[in-house]
């Protein structure tokens, strides 16, 4: 392991975080969303990380973390009986989007407990070679 590989893979840990946390802010922002420019309701998005090979950060035998793709959920939106709401079908019913907001709450516990692990870890690397750096002074 190089001096900054550690460095490299806490990096890319908060980019990837970053990314799923923004795709987790979407989802709630339009949960209620009953009209796309695709047509129909908002579907809820995840992110779908993948290792980095070693030859991407540059360093042998060092790997990270990214984002290979943001996928749709499969699940079928959720019929809500609104008899009123402009998007409401013959019967009454409007197809609301598949976004649950307590699953997406705690999809972002998860994500900021894992931002944090990777500044924690980011932090610890620096400090390291703050450390291994003032011994060389010496």
């Amino acid at each position: 392991m190089g001096d900054f590989s550690a460095i490299d893979v806490s990096a890319s840990g908060l980019s990837a975080q970053r990314r799923r946390l923004d795709t987790i802010a979407d989802n709630i922002a339009n949960a209620e969303t009953t009209r796309t420019e695709r047509g129909g309701p908002y579907r809820r998005r995840q992110v779908v990380f993948e290792e980095i090979a070693s030859r991407e950060l540059g360093q042998q035998g060092v790997k990270g973390v990214k984002v290979s793709q943001v996928t749709e959920d499969a699940r079928s939106p959720r019929l809500v009986y609104r008899p009123g709401h402009p998007d409401a079908d013959a019967n009454g019913y409007v197809a609301m989007p598949n976004v649950s907001i307590v699953e997406e709450m705690v999809d972002m516990m998860s994500a900021t407990r894992s931002y944090e692990a990777n500044a924690a870890a980011l932090n610890a690397s620096k400090a390291m070679a703050r450390k291994a750096l003032e011994l060389g002074r010496r």
